[in-house]
C-alpha cells in the first residue's frame, strides 16, 4: 500500500515505511524494511521532487521475492505519483 503526497519543496523524495508486527517477528520486518529502502532508492531518480511516499508493508510482503517487491512498489510508485500529478494541476495557488 503506497501513499504519495506532493508538495512544492525543492528537495528530493522522502519514503518512509511502515511494517508492522502482522508482516512477521523483528528480523522478519527489517528484511522487508532493508529491500524496500533498497528499492526506492533506484526509484529515486524517477520519483518527482518534493514528493512524500509512504510504503505499509502488507503480511504477503515477507514471503515476496526481492522481484516481486520491486514490481510491486514501482507498479504503485507510477500509479499513485500519476493521480499526484493530475492532483496537483488541479490546486490553485493562494493569493
Amino acid at each position: 500500500m503506497t501513499h504519495v503526497v506532493l508538495t512544492a519543496e525543492p528537495r528530493a523524495a522522502r519514503f518512509g515505511f511502515i511494517v508492522s508486527k502482522a508482516v512477521g517477528n523483528a528480523v522478519t520486518r527489517n528484511t522487508v524494511r532493508r529491500r524496500l529502502k533498497a528499492i526506492c532508492a533506484e526509484a529515486l531518480p524517477d520519483v518527482r521532487e518534493g514528493a512524500d511516499v509512504v510504503i505499509r508493508a502488507l503480511p504477503s510482503s515477507a514471503t515476496a521475492t526481492y522481484q516481486d517487491l520491486r514490481a510491486e512498489v514501482t507498479r504503485c510508485l507510477a500509479r499513485r505519483a500519476a493521480r499526484a500529478i493530475d492532483a496537483s494541476s488541479d490546486r490553485r495557488e493562494p493569493k
